[in-house]
């Protein structure tokens, strides 16, 4: 059974560690317009990374001032399910606060605990793990609509976020489509949920590179109550969301150390 949140998540969320952990690269935490405390809200983060550094300490910590930023509103991280079946790392993770990115936890989080909530969704996931790589900006978007759908079910607005920085932090070896590599990390994915990346760190394989990380909170789509959204009305709000996500990329990225000419690619 997961933890849905309860006594001890928040003492967690301030440990001082945490502070070291966002100097090291640093992190940043930017905000571009008021999100409403009244309402709940599905922030789509991007790209997913190889660890999801920036979306775990802007929005499972205290460490980059959310709380402050947005008054009113509570952040919670959701991941894969498959990681609450790996012993120890599950109770760190329910420790931490995070939930798994399940229909009864999306439940919970936007129906069960009134207003204010902001679920933060790492749309790409372990396909977009794939394709991280310095110098890539690349989202797997264009078939993911599962989230779109749920904020019409439970009438929360969505926020694009885009994480600059993020994959930057490592090397990876990215194996072609269709080679022995790609197809036994597809395999593990199929089975595990997540998919095993060959990556290496700037110190002890494992130590990432000291690079910005920012992470850019965009502008809130007003999206209506559904109980049964209509396909039509999932891929107009998805096509508004995408429309959102380029925008917020091309409005920051000169200002977050990429160049005028960089394109964000989603597949």
């Amino acid at each position: 059974m997961f933890s849905l949140g309860g006594r001890g998540t928040t003492f967690v969320r301030r440990w001082r560690v945490w502070g070291l952990y966002r100097d090291f690269f640093p992190v940043k935490l930017v905000k571009t317009a008021e999100l409403n405390p009244n309402k709940n809200y599905i922030l789509g983060s991007h790209p997913h990374g190889i660890m999801c550094f920036g979306a775990f300490a802007c929005f499972s910590t205290t460490s980059c001032g959310f709380t402050e930023l947005f008054p009113g509103l509570r952040s919670s991280l959701v991941v894969l399910a498959g990681l609450f079946k790996i012993p120890l790392f599950r109770e760190y993770l329910m420790g931490a606060d995070l939930l798994p990115v399940s229909k009864p936890s999306l439940a919970h989080l936007l129906s069960k605990r009134g207003k204010g909530n902001a679920v933060v969704i790492v749309v790409g996931g372990a396909a977009e793990s794939l394709a991280s790589a310095p110098g890539v900006n690349t989202v797997v978007m264009k078939q993911r609509k599962g989230f779109v759908r749920t904020a019409l079910e439970f009438g929360a607005d969505l926020v694009p976020v885009y994480t600059f920085g993020e994959n930057e932090l490592f090397q990876q070896v990215i194996f072609s489509e269709g080679s022995v590599g790609r197809r036994l990390q597809d395999l593990f994915k199929k089975i595990m949920g997540f998919a095993p990346c060959l990556f290496v760190g700037e110190r002890f394989g494992l130590i990432p590179y000291r690079r910005p990380v920012t992470t850019v909170v965009g502008s809130p789509i007003s999206v209506p109550k559904r109980i049964t959204p209509a396909q039509e009305e999932v891929d107009h709000y998805h096509k508004l969301y995408m429309e959102a996500l380029t925008d917020l990329f091309h409005k920051h990225k000169v200002s977050c150390g990429l160049s005028e000419s960089h394109e964000l690619q989603i597949i």
